[in-house]
């Protein structure tokens, strides 16, 4: 599979920076994970390192057959890594892929910082990519994380039942949310503004 993203694609904004994820990133992404509260609605336990590396290893796997595309977030003013995210289930026949598996440590829950995350990666998607339709989702049970996704403008679709099989054996079912190529414009306006108030830009 050809890919659909140039490998050297950063996004930046005003809070943070996506860099493509590197093993050069492994060590301070294992350090940020070690808090359990973020893994609390996750398949795995990021906070085990061994299991985290596993993780990062098997996203730049996928990015290289095409199929995910990894990034690190950087916190602007420190230079610090606080989290990832990725773009996910690339589909460019379809035009569509998933934003997901964005964690951010703890101090940076209920700031701007996701709502930027989400705003580079959404404009990426439908400016550059040409997307027709960006799907996100979360465990049924993450109703931090639902709000999230609702704050972003997403639609939510349904629940997908027995969706993903946790490391522990159980079933996870997972709410699905999108945002399509016609809402794209009042998305982006609504976005813009909850940023600049979050931040007090």
């Amino acid at each position: 599979m050809s890919n659909w993203i140039n490998e050297s694609t950063e996004l930046t904004g005003t809070l943070v920076h996506l860099v493509p994820l590197g093993n050069e990133h492994f060590d301070a992404l294992v350090q940020v994970a070690k808090d359990k509260r973020i893994w609390a609605h996750y398949t795995l336990d990021g906070s085990n390192p061994e299991r985290l590396v596993l993780a990062l290893n098997e996203g730049l796997a996928a990015q290289r057959n095409g199929t995910q595309f990894p990034f690190v977030i950087v916190e602007k003013s420190t230079g610090r890594i606080i989290g990832s995210t990725r773009l996910l289930e690339l589909q460019p026949l379809h035009r569509k892929l998933e934003i997901g598996w964005t964690w951010l440590h703890p101090d940076y829950w209920g700031t701007a910082i996701n709502l930027e995350c989400k705003f580079l990666l959404l404009s990426f998607c439908f400016e550059t990519l040409g997307t027709t339709r960006v799907q996100l989702r979360t465990d049924e049970n993450n109703i931090r994380s639902r709000k999230a996704i609702e704050k972003i403008g997403a639609r939510f679709e349904g629940i997908l039942r027995h969706d993903l099989i946790r490391d522990d054996g159980t079933h996870r079912n997972s709410a699905y949310f999108s945002i399509i190529e016609p809402d794209w414009v009042q998305v982006r306006q609504a976005l813009m503004e909850k940023i600049h108030i979050k931040a007090g830009l």
